[in-house]
């Protein structure tokens, strides 16, 4: 008979992987490409023989397992995969597969499960990397246990994958930026209520705060994105001079970028040969190996940048204003904390898709954060208001 601490973990693992089915399925149905979506149906299938594993593993030990529900995190991300499409919130799928590929490492009883989920790992790293053929083929092979989960993949590959997480999860970066428009201006707001001024100067302060906030973070990150294009014309340009004049040192020094890989350097120094005997290609892949640069992308466009830093600061700064504009006193002041608090628990909620905490715990230290620093500006509004007065 299974322990209580092992029906808990029996449990949290079914709950997990019906979770991983669901989000599989729905990714199947709403793909278009017809190779992306058999690999979606084929972990969809996986993640249901694991579940049927602790399923199976429950029943042994006379429990009885009612219908699953499945989390606010997995319905979340459904809506996402429905509203914006699967490429958008596949850096996150993944970054969280990845994340997860060792949680059976440790469990006696799931040597195969654990092998399992180094390859579905894998397999969503091929597909961000748009490697299907690699993913399917990952999909009808096994692992052993402990494998790294890109360690067949050349290493350009693997870079690659790594890139296009860390700079290409828009999600991310739409989340805080909301959160930044949220906090400050919560803050703002407590600040001036404390001190004690009317709502109408409330108003006119949190429409400021709104303007002021969106304004810097639209014109910061059109300088950054502007800055970093510049930079990266120049350091191709560099490049490309370097080329031109040393074509025998770029050789070697590309030879030496895939020998640090963890090619082999005969290898290495062919492939690298190889490269050489097309100027425009020799660029294009110094660029991306030595400088780190996507030559067709250069960082972005600034003035979407701009735009979407603004419309998002915006979109989070307007929740804690609204109450002032129906209410007055401590009725606004009441529905601005309470409004704040739930914008709050929604960033923490979206927050839970990559950061591999549960939705609940992350909606609350999000909220509990959000009100100590909005209590802090309270306070201090209030004792300048008194001092000044």
């Amino acid at each position: 008979m299974a322990t209580r601490h092992e029906l808990k973990r029996f449990r949290t693992n079914l709950a997990d992987e019906l979770d991983s089915a669901a989000l599989y399925d729905t990714l199947a149905r709403v793909e278009k490409d017809p190779a992306r979506r058999t690999v979606f149906m084929q972990l969809a299938n996986s993640e249901r023989e694991h579940a049927n594993i602790w399923l199976e593993k429950l029943c042994a030990s006379g429990v009885h397992v009612r219908a699953h529900h499945l989390s606010a995190k997995t319905h979340l991300m459904r809506g996402l995969i429905h509203t914006l499409g699967p490429s958008f919130v596949l850096p996150a799928l993944a970054a969280a597969e990845t994340a997860d590929r060792d949680k059976y490492a440790h469990q006696p009883d799931a040597a195969q499960l654990s092998a399992d989920e180094q390859r579905h790992a894998a397999v969503m790293e091929a597909v961000v990397a748009q490697d299907i053929q690699r993913a399917t083929t990952l999909m009808s092979t096994r692992v052993r246990r402990h494998r790294a989960p890109a360690a067949s993949t050349p290493a350009v590959q693997a870079e690659a994958w790594h890139k296009g997480v860390a700079s290409g999860n828009d999600l991310r970066a739409a989340v805080l930026g909301a959160n930044d428009g949220l906090v400050s201006n919560f803050c703002l707001i407590m600040g001036v209520a404390g001190a004690g001024t009317s709502t109408h100067a409330i108003t006119l302060t949190g429409l400021a705060g709104l303007i002021a906030g969106a304004c810097s973070m639209a014109l910061g990150e059109w300088l950054s994105v502007t800055n970093a294009r510049e930079l990266a014309r120049t350091q191709i340009a560099k490049e490309a001079d370097e080329l031109e004049h040393a074509p025998d040192a770029e050789r070697r020094e590309l030879a030496l970028i895939y020998e640090a890989k963890g090619i082999d350097p005969a290898e290495a120094k062919r492939v690298a040969a190889q490269i050489m005997r097309d100027k425009q290609k020799a660029l294009d892949t110094l660029t991306r190996e030595e400088l780190g640069i996507d030559p067709a992308e250069l960082g972005g466009n600034p003035w979407s940048a701009a735009g979407v830093s603004f419309c998002l600061f915006s979109l989070g700064a307007i929740f804690p204003v609204l109450p002032f504009l129906w209410t007055h006193g401590s009725a606004a002041i009441a529905q601005c904390i309470a409004l704040s608090a739930l914008g709050l628990a929604a960033v923490g909620l979206f927050t839970s898709l990559f950061n591999g905490r549960s939705a609940a715990f992350s909606a609350f230290r999000q909220i509990v954060i959000g009100l100590i620093a909005a209590a802090f500006t309270f306070g201090v509004g209030r004792l300048l208001g008194v001092s000044i007065s």
